[in-house]
């Protein structure tokens, strides 16, 4: 068992137990959404912020997960409305095996992200909630504010989609079923 601090009250151990738990799993659904390592790390901390200025809004401490993905979502989406972006032409002929290309942007794991972004949000969404964030389908529902069959269906219909994309390749697997 942890040494408990002296001084620091309940709601702040439930704060950094939350943080300690859930902070990878924040941090690979920001950079799914940003990809950028800064950007994601930036929405992660935001998250956190608002997280605690707003704990006594988190009735029951199940929920915290799900609660933080709906505010990285949000954080993530405020960050564009306040942006502007400049609009420059790139020249696509660039090579995958250039030194500095990414891994993200050649092979399976380019071809899986460009396909999953292709789906409709409807079925995008929940999927990466359930991939990358490991949320249940539950949890899913209770955040999109659906029914659980619903979700279940956009899950099952998403993976579909994702295969027929992919042109009929085997998915992944990792995520739940």
């Amino acid at each position: 068992m942890a040494p408990v601090k002296k001084g620091v009250n309940p709601r702040q151990r439930q704060y950094e137990a939350m943080v300690r738990a859930l902070s990878a799993d924040l941090y690979r659904y920001a950079y799914w959404l940003s990809r950028s390592e800064a950007t994601a790390q930036d929405l992660v901390q935001e998250t956190f912020l608002r997280a605690w200025k707003n704990l006594d809004s988190l009735r029951d401490a199940e929920s915290a997960k799900p609660w933080l993905f709906t505010i990285l979502r949000r954080e993530h989406a405020r960050l564009y409305e306040r942006k502007r972006f400049e609009t420059v032409e790139l020249d696509d002929t660039v090579a995958e095996d250039a030194p500095f290309a990414s891994p993200e942007r050649s092979g399976d794991a380019a071809q899986v992200r460009d396909a999953i972004l292709r789906l409709p949000e409807k079925y995008r969404d929940p999927l990466a909630m359930q991939v990358l964030g490991g949320m249940t389908g539950d949890e899913i529902a209770e955040r999109t504010g659906q029914q659980p069959g619903a979700v279940m269906t956009q899950l099952f219909r998403a993976r579909q989609r994702l295969k027929d994309l992919l042109g009929g390749r085997a998915v992944a697997e990792g995520g739940r079923k």
